[in-house]
């Protein structure tokens, strides 16, 4: 799921320049924090946005997750509010393009909320254990709080969610 919007604006000279991203009376912590805040009141997560791209265009890649999944809809809705807080706001100083999706499986899990609509399905998990660093390839049982369930074969592992250091969902066909 994958939305493109392209929207001209104009450059400010007197813009400051943040890594390669010219941002207008925002820096980039604050635009975290102001998409953050509206995608939250969408009912959605934000898992990650990614700012590149030159003088001539500025790409914002936006990534959202929730409980329940992302469909298209949900990437136009967070593509609209998003689009208008950057305009209204002023947020980005030259053309750029908004790419909302959600973050595929392909990408490894950020936060404990993404784990619970991925129950029962494989992962490959990356862990601290005792100071030491172990893998693991298990199916998700359940989370409880901070801790998440998985068995491999018959063996069941208890994880504390604050001692992964990766984990990714395997796609099973």
């Amino acid at each position: 799921m994958l939305i493109q919007l392209i929207i001209p604006t104009f450059v400010h000279s007197n813009s400051p320049l943040v890594g390669d991203f010219y941002l207008c009376n925002m820096d980039k912590v604050q635009i975290f924090t102001k998409f953050e805040e509206i995608i939250a009141s969408l009912g959605f997560l934000l898992i990650d946005v990614v700012l590149r791209g030159d003088n001539h265009l500025r790409i914002i890649e936006i990534y959202i997750d929730s409980e329940k999944g992302v469909s298209v809809d949900d990437c136009s809705l967070v593509s609209r509010a998003i689009n208008e807080a950057i305009e209204k706001e002023d947020l980005v100083g030259s053309n750029y393009r908004l790419d909302v999706s959600s973050p595929g499986v392909d990408r490894p899990l950020k936060y404990l909320a993404q784990y619970i609509k991925h129950l029962n399905r494989k992962f490959e998990v990356e862990y601290n254990a005792d100071g030491e660093t172990k893998k693991l390839n298990a199916k998700l049982l359940k989370v409880d709080g901070d801790q998440l369930y998985f068995i491999e074969k018959t063996n069941e592992f208890k994880i504390n969610y604050k001692d992964i250091i990766k984990a990714k969902v395997l796609i099973s066909f």
